[in-house]
């Protein structure tokens, strides 16, 4: 997983505008990232992912959130290999911060392009 973490982000940085100081990672349970989304994004429920970001004065600081069980559930559900799944959520969330939303279908249609353009390339 971590090489495949290391190809995604060499890829967004040769692609993409992304330039991140340090990068963090929390693989944790549907309980705890519904804690997070609580806490800060006012939402009473598990989510894939959440990004933070912080601005220190080294750069761009991150902390990325990922429920290993909506991620497994989501497989399922979308028909594709758990790693699969896995992976375009990590991407998915690396896209946040390069700038991309998903809040309106437009966004999300972008997001979805990206997400598979990178897939391909790993």
């Amino acid at each position: 997983l971590k090489q495949r973490i290391n190809k995604i982000i060499e890829l967004l940085s040769d692609f993409e505008d992304f330039n991140i100081t340090e990068l963090n990672f929390l693989f944790c349970t549907d309980e705890l990232i519904t804690e997070y989304n609580k806490k800060y994004l006012r939402h009473d429920f598990a989510t894939d992912i959440i990004t933070f970001e912080y601005n220190d004065d080294e750069g761009l600081v991150s902390d990325v959130i990922i429920s290993t069980e909506t991620v497994k559930k989501n497989s399922k559900v979308f028909k594709t290999e758990y790693l699969n799944e896995l992976t375009r959520v990590i991407i998915h969330g690396l896209l946040h911060l390069c700038g991309y939303k998903d809040k309106t279908a437009e966004q999300k249609k972008t997001m979805r392009l990206k997400e598979n353009f990178f897939l391909k390339k790993i």
